[in-house]
């Protein structure tokens, strides 16, 4: 319960653009997840748009809470 809360106050803690990262990245894995192949397959266009939207977020993270601009 303590370790849920203190993610609850770590997330209201994070800046705008690094919780907008993130959303975009996670929107793109579920439409990438969605697609109705057999085996999921990364095209080269997913592959480059999840992996600019993670050194992003990366970058953020590593700056600090609130040291992402």
């Amino acid at each position: 319960m303590l370790a849920r809360v203190l993610s609850w106050l770590a997330l209201l803690a994070r800046s705008d653009t690094a919780r907008d990262i993130e959303i975009l990245t996670l929107r793109h894995e579920v439409a990438v997840l969605r697609r109705t192949n057999p085996r999921q397959k990364m095209s080269w266009l997913d592959r480059a748009v999840l992996s600019a939207l993670s050194r992003l977020l990366r970058v953020c993270q590593i700056n600090g809470v609130t040291g992402c601009r």
